[in-house]
Order: structure tokens, then C-alpha cells, then sequence
């Protein structure tokens, strides 16, 4: 294993970014991944001739989601902050961010592939928002995924705590394909439909396309990190639920 949480490497003579998380099994979405990540993005939007990046990850799982220790009290803020400032660095980034999933993508995983373009899953991807589940919410979900699958479908993954397989993903529009080998479907694509244009032209097209939603989650995402700072994180059974996952065992909701 390398001593990095992250694989960055380019591809295709320049025009393709890889980024691999470099954790496996579990590739936790922790202060130090967040960090490699949030390095890269900014290495690399410069790059004139970076048509697009490919986002997967190592092992038999894309990511478990968070570190739950990171959500504590003492940290969360700090944790949110940098997670919150790599999905805006990921919604404002000028090319495609083509995703390949495969087995586990929950939590602050899928969070994090949420701000992407392109998503491709294996047929066994799993993908989920089980924050609720530990009486806490996901607040970049929260925002991400009413604008990528509509309100209902959101609302479906985020008060439930549910995952879902990746036909149901397909489905309801949260992954773009179901693919053997998602990695190998992303280069596809890419090779296919994104080399053959102007880079320059190409991030013109990304910055038209997605302005107005790239607004809008942001501003929704302040609003959304102060809830969760600020009242969930005051209360008695977000706090107990952390601690009862961590300590395995089952938590007692006093329902404040």
C-alpha cells in the first residue's frame, strides 16, 4: 500500500486525471483522504489540455463513508468544513468528473461521488445515505441529491437510511450506467464522447451547464451546515447515537 490515501496518475496523454482512493478495504472519506483529494482538484484545474477526471477507488469498495469519530462534537465542524470545501471544489471544477463504483458507496462516499458528473456502477455497487440511522443527516446530501434524482427519490434515501442496488440507482438517476467493469465503462465514455472535443471549449460548456445548480447547493450548503452544527449536533440523540456506534450498542433515543 502507498503511503498515500490517494492514486493520482494522468492518462491519455494529459486529458484524463485518474484518482484513486488508496484505503481499502473500507477507503473512509477521513480528514486525510479529504485533504489528498482536495490537493489534487486544485493541482490539476489548471491543466490546458485535462478533458476530464476519473474518480474510483481500490479494493472490493468504493468507500464506507466518513469517519464516525470525525463527526463527534469536538471535530464535526472542522470535518464539515473541509468536506463541504472539496464538494464545492468538486461542483466548481471546469471539466467532467466521470465516477466508476463498485460495492460499498455510502455516507460522506457517496456524498463525495454526488458532486461528480458521469457515475458508472458494478452490478453489485450499493449505494446510500445512512447517516439517519445514527440520528445524524447528511448535509451535503441534503443538498446534492434533491438537484441530481428530484425531491422524492432524495427524500427516499436521506429519511430512510436505506441503500439501494445499483438498477435502483439507475433508475432513479443517481448512477448514469450499470457496467461489468465501471472503470473500464468510465474510459469508455470518456475515449468516446469527451477526447474528442476542445478542452478549452469543453469547460466553457461545463461552467454554462452547471452554474445555476452549482448556486444553488451552495448557498443551500451553509444554510444546512449551521443546522447541523448548531441544532442536530445540540441535541441529546445525535450525540447518543455516535457514541452508542462506536461503542456497539444499541442507542436509546430520548427523542430530544
Amino acid at each position: 500500500m502507498s503511503d498515500s490515501p490517494l492514486k493520482v496518475w494522468m492518462d491519455r496523454d494529459g486529458a484524463l486525471l485518474r484518482l484513486r482512493l488508496n484505503r481499502p478495504k473500507a477507503n473512509i472519506v477521513d480528514a486525510a483522504m479529504i485533504g489528498a483529494l482536495q490537493t489534487a482538484f486544485e493541482q490539476y484545474a489548471g491543466q490546458a489540455s485535462l478533458r476530464a477526471v476519473l474518480l474510483d477507488a481500490e479494493g472490493p469498495h468504493f468507500s464506507f463513508g466518513a469517519s464516525v469519530e470525525e463527526h463527534l462534537p469536538g471535530s464535526c465542524a472542522a470535518m464539515l468544513r473541509s468536506l463541504h470545501g472539496l464538494i464545492e471544489t468538486m461542483l466548481d471544477f471546469p471539466v467532467p468528473i466521470l465516477v466508476a463504483i463498485q460495492g460499498q458507496c455510502l455516507g460522506g462516499g457517496l456524498e463525495v461521488v454526488a458532486a461528480g458528473s458521469q457515475l458508472f456502477a458494478a452490478p453489485d455497487a450499493r449505494l446510500g445515505q445512512p447517516e439517519i440511522q445514527l440520528a445524524v443527516f447528511a448535509p451535503a446530501a441534503s443538498c446534492l441529491l434533491p438537484e441530481r434524482i428530484g425531491q422524492a427519490n432524495a427524500e427516499d434515501l436521506l429519511f430512510s437510511g436505506r441503500s439501494v442496488k445499483s438498477d435502483e440507482a439507475l433508475s432513479m438517476g443517481l448512477v448514469n450506467q450499470v457496467a461489468e467493469d465501471p472503470e473500464a465503462a468510465a474510459i469508455a465514455y470518456f475515449d468516446k464522447f469527451l477526447a474528442p472535443h476542445s478542452a478549452s471549449s469543453l469547460r466553457f460548456a461545463v461552467q454554462a451547464a452547471r452554474s445555476d445548480v452549482v448556486a444553488r447547493i451552495k448557498a443551500k450548503l451553509a444554510s444546512v451546515e449551521a443546522l447541523y452544527l448548531d441544532g442536530l449536533m445540540a441535541s441529546h440523540d445525535a450525540v447518543e447515537g455516535l457514541n452508542a456506534f462506536l461503542e456497539k450498542r444499541p442507542a436509546k433515543w430520548e427523542d430530544r
